[in-house]
């Protein structure tokens, strides 16, 4: 597939290559007719430094010239083996897609089976097994902290891994899942539909399931609207949904994804939230996704590991 959008393009950029290179190539021949024959007086270019440091206009020595012209050969063959002439593609047929999908199947294949062979192992074996996990560790230091983090304790709008409130479930299957198949969470906006105040009684009523410090008067008004709207899919004791990952809201610090801060929880209900983790079956397959699922798994689960609370 082309990357222009015409062939002008593709025209217009070939054209510009050879000219260039012809003309670079009949700029040094030019210059193999300057010849200074031995006792001539050689002229001066007419920069001068200091009064007397002047630059004489001397040919180039041909050793040099002929380094040009072995340049302007290897550019021309080059053009003519790969891709750089607009649409042409070179006799080689050379992509840089081509390269990577071929380097990362060469890699695959070397490295594959090492991630294959605990296919069969349970993933709580594995992840008491010091060699997977330190498998697993480099996976999820590759791949998974750039959201989650070194710590796996998440930040705003990423999960935390080591505690046991999960969003969607903590059992090796859903995690196993999740990894696989990504998710997509989302929660509508309500400010419209709520208004300011209305908005403000919801945050301290959400503010009080977790027994953070709240208005009890908003919280009392708070109350009526969260069982009628919110209780659908956070529950009517507010401990959340994990077939739809609406989030557990009585935990005091763990699960809020966001903050929990009255005025994070008011920016929430107004506004909404929309967040996604990718798919990684494709790119990773099911050998790595076993062993980040044993590691993930064992972060919440390793008695030895400090937990948050």
């Amino acid at each position: 597939m082309s990357d222009f959008v015409s062939d002008f393009w593709g025209i217009w950029i070939s054209v510009i290559v050879i000219a260039g290179l012809l003309g670079l190539g009949y700029l040094l021949y030019s210059q193999t007719k300057s010849v200074v024959v031995k006792g001539d007086k050689v002229e001066i270019t007419g920069h001068i430094w200091d009064g007397d440091l002047a630059e004489y206009n001397n040919p180039l020595p041909r050793w040099w010239m002929w380094l040009f012209y072995l340049t302007l050969a290897f550019g021309l063959a080059y053009l003519v083996l790969y891709p750089g002439l607009g649409k042409y593609p070179g006799l080689f047929g050379w992509t840089s897609v081509g390269q990577y999908k071929k380097e990362r199947a060469d890699a695959e294949a070397k490295y594959q089976p090492l991630y294959d062979k605990y296919l069969k192992q349970d993933v709580k074996a594995l992840a008491a097994d010091p060699q997977a996990q330190e498998m697993g560790k480099r996976l999820f230091q590759t791949y998974c902290v750039q959201c989650h983090g070194s710590d796996a304790r998440g930040a705003k709008g990423f999960p935390n891994l080591v505690h046991h409130d999960w969003q969607y479930g903590g059992t090796p299957e859903k995690i196993h899942e999740t990894i696989s198949e990504g998710r997509h969470g989302q929660m509508p906006p309500f400010g419209a539909a709520f208004g300011e105040e209305k908005v403000k009684d919801v945050a301290n009523y959400v503010l009080s399931l977790s027994g953070k410090h709240h208005d009890a008067e908003r919280a009392a008004r708070g109350q009526e609207t969260f069982k009628a709207i919110c209780s659908a899919c956070h529950g009517a004791d507010g401990t959340g949904n994990q077939t739809i990952g609406a989030p557990n809201l009585t935990h005091p610090s763990g699960s809020w994804l966001y903050g929990g801060t009255e005025k994070t929880i008011i920016e929430t209900v107004t506004n909404g939230r929309s967040n996604q983790m990718p798919t990684w079956k494709d790119f990773l397959g099911e050998g790595k996704i076993h062993l980040l699922t044993a590691y993930v798994w064992g972060l919440s689960n390793n008695p030895r590991a400090p937990q948050q609370q």
